[in-house]
């Protein structure tokens, strides 16, 4: 059986997340998403909100398991026994440095390959900062995220306006 697995911050999951694992949930047998729970940043959604959020906006597929983690990804992928995993890039400057910590993580653990998918061009600008600036400055933010992640960022910025 062959496991990947997703790994990302994912503070807010975008449309461009989702069509990697739409896209990623076809080539193996169980796709995990690992949420990123780091340390060093402030996330908008705690890592508990954006797995539920995924766990919502992914249901109709049935060969996901979606998990919050720390620490090393290749220790996490070796917790869950996955052999790859996949990355996402939007562009040469995410190549870079992708490359980077793909060719780090085979020489910490050789046994796990990395994949890349390059992201379809209707969300090749995309990323879950603009959502959030955009958000932040009451934009309209629809075209960017699931209707129910729309509806969770507005009232998470309400709520930090308050």
């Amino acid at each position: 059986m062959k496991k990947a697995i997703y790994p990302g911050s994912f503070d807010p999951v975008t449309n461009g997340h989702l069509d990697i694992i739409e896209r990623a949930a076809r080539l193996f047998d169980v796709l995990v998403i690992g949420v990123l729970n780091n340390q060093s940043k402030t996330p908008l959604f705690t890592a508990n909100e954006r797995v539920t959020m995924l766990q919502e906006v992914t249901k109709h597929i049935s060969n996901i398991e979606i998990y919050a983690f720390d620490g090393l990804l290749i220790d996490f992928c070796r917790e869950q026994n996955a052999q790859v995993i996949v990355r996402g890039l939007r562009a040469v400057t995410d190549f870079e440095y992708e490359l980077q910590l793909s060719q780090t993580n085979r020489v910490v653990d050789p046994d796990v390959d990395t994949v890349f998918f390059t992201t379809n061009l209707k969300y090749s600008y995309l990323s879950s900062s603009i959502v959030k600036e955009i958000a932040m400055y009451n934009g309209e933010i629809d075209a960017f995220v699931d209707p129910k992640v729309a509806q969770l960022i507005r009232q998470k910025m309400k709520e930090n306006r308050s």
